[in-house]
């Protein structure tokens, strides 16, 4: 059992994020963590779950703050780049422009169970509560893990929920991540962060992704799929969720048209949505709250014309997101075969070679 134990440190401590070794994406600096708990007051937790050869799945859960949000709801959005999954609560969150529970993300067959246990888990909290709009995303794990198990419970979201924390996030093979598959590797959870200059507004974007999704895998602008030799027809399906989360005091509206732009950041690693993707984006803003029915912060938002600054910003959040999810996977066998992780070693020799502006 040590023996196993020092293997699986030695393991993970090879391991890196993608500027852990000197790549840097976009121009805009991340936050002390690099990560959406950047953003002040989001809280992140994830649920593992790795039970025998087939059980490979978990659940992750983003609290935008830690009171109670059914009372306390933040402005949020949600922009659909292909339709191909489950999300709940979507036609409520487009109608009002709000969210009021923890997002939570698991495998597909698991968002109903993962939904009533944010209604119970709301319910405990609003004794008078009559109508609850749970909000789970999902991308399927089924290779790595028997989905029809239906092996994520109620109890694994509260738990989740319960061990969300600031500070730095668990990336890579956990929680929702723990089965997934993105671009011919192990994908997983990832996240990354910007903070604009003070003459730009100051704030801060911080994403959070589950990547699952299939395409032509390229880094920092390069085609790093031409040089692992991958199949450029190989490796197309699969999904995408990513959480959008800022400190800048943006409408509904706003937060939708940041949501949009945070597909870009997709695109860059070499997705490109498949017909069979489900890519969602889930914005919303910590500024301020929705107090019965009435706004309660940082009001003065954010008019359209500035808007652009955060447009890149989480263009390049995403994708280090999604570059961090791969960087920090690492080889997962399970239910139906193994998925190797990225040959980080490789492409960071390859990039040096054929790439260098990437390492600046």
């Amino acid at each position: 059992m040590k023996k196993a134990v020092l293997l699986l440190l030695l393991a993970s401590a090879v391991l890196g994020r993608v500027r852990d070794y000197g790549i840097k994406i976009g121009v805009y600096s991340p936050g002390r963590f690099n990560a959406i708990t950047d953003v002040k007051g989001v809280l992140v937790g994830h649920k593992t779950i790795v039970e025998g050869k087939n059980i490979r799945t978990g659940v992750t859960a983003v609290l935008p703050h830690s009171g109670n949000l059914y009372e306390e709801k933040v402005p949020a959005a949600v922009y659909i780049a292909n339709g191909y999954g489950k999300l709940t609560g979507i036609s409520q969150v487009v109608e009002l422009g709000e969210i009021e529970t923890p997002i939570v993300l698991t495998n597909t067959l698991s968002v109903w169970d993962a939904a009533r246990a944010l209604v119970v888990y709301t319910m405990n909290l609003n004794p008078s509560a009559r109508s609850i709009n749970p909000v789970v995303g999902e991308t399927n794990d089924g290779y790595l893990n028997d989905i029809r198990a239906l092996r994520v419970k109620g109890k694994d979201v509260l738990e989740a929920i319960k061990e969300a924390r600031s500070g730095r996030v668990e990336e890579g093979a956990v929680g929702a991540g723990t089965g997934t598959v993105a671009l011919g590797f192990k994908g997983g959870i990832g996240t990354s962060s910007r903070v604009l200059p003070p003459q730009q507004g100051g704030y801060t974007v911080g994403v959070l992704v589950q990547s699952n999704f299939g395409g032509l895998i390229t880094v920092a602008g390069f085609p790093l799929w031409k040089y692992l030799g991958r199949n450029p027809l190989s490796s197309r399906k699969g999904s995408c969720m990513i959480i959008v989360a800022t400190d800048a005091p943006l409408s509904s509206r706003n937060l939708y048209r940041l949501a949009k732009r945070a597909v870009f950041g997709l695109v860059r690693t070499g997705g490109f949505s498949s017909n069979g993707s489900g890519d969602y984006v889930i914005a919303f803003s910590t500024a301020y709250r929705i107090v019965n029915g009435k706004k309660v912060g940082n009001t003065d938002l954010v008019p359209n014309d500035r808007m652009t600054p955060l447009f890149q910003a989480v263009a390049e959040a995403t994708e280090e997101a999604i570059l961090n999810s791969l960087f920090e996977a690492k080889t997962v066998s399970g239910h139906r075969g193994t998925v190797s992780a990225l040959p980080v070693k490789r492409t960071v020799e390859l990039m040096r070679k054929y790439s260098p502006h990437a390492f600046r």
